[in-house]
């Protein structure tokens, strides 16, 4: 290799790092600016309170009001963006285990309560939504495991 080539191969990568940082740079602004948090309208806290009395009536703790707006929005965020699709699903019995990891995680009967508090959120925020997330509960097994 030539002294001439070394430089043309260091032109070559300075100019790729170059081009890289450049569409970093673009890519973070693309996300900054079309990122959008729950908006937290009138509608959004007047479900933040239906799902904070809720959560009361069942007995679940209770996150602060602001979080929930936050976090939901008046729309139900990422809870409602598919609840009964596969991702939700895997995420959901991924929790309803063992608590292993790798090859020990096992499925576990969960207590019937546990889903609660989800289903109270898929109710308030998407009720177009409940009937087949409805389903996908009733197909999980589940038992009384917690005294109330």
């Amino acid at each position: 290799m030539t002294a001439g080539e070394k430089a043309k191969g260091r032109r070559q990568r300075a100019i790729l790092y170059n081009v890289v940082a450049l569409l970093s740079v673009l890519l973070a602004i693309v996300a900054v600016t079309t990122w959008r948090a729950g908006k937290a309208d009138r509608e959004a806290e007047d479900k933040a309170d239906r799902l904070s009395a809720a959560l009361a009536e069942l007995g679940a703790p209770v996150p602060e009001r602001d979080r929930i707006v936050r976090l939901l929005g008046n729309d139900g965020g990422p809870v409602c963006a598919d609840p009964a699709g596969a991702l939700q699903r895997a995420a959901s019995l991924g929790q309803l285990s063992n608590g292993a990891g790798g090859p020990g995680t096992r499925p576990v009967i969960a207590d019937s309560r546990i889903l609660e508090g989800e289903l109270a959120i898929v109710t308030i925020y998407c009720p177009d939504q409940l009937a087949e997330f409805e389903k996908f509960v009733d197909d999980l097994r589940t038992a009384d495991l917690t005294p109330e």
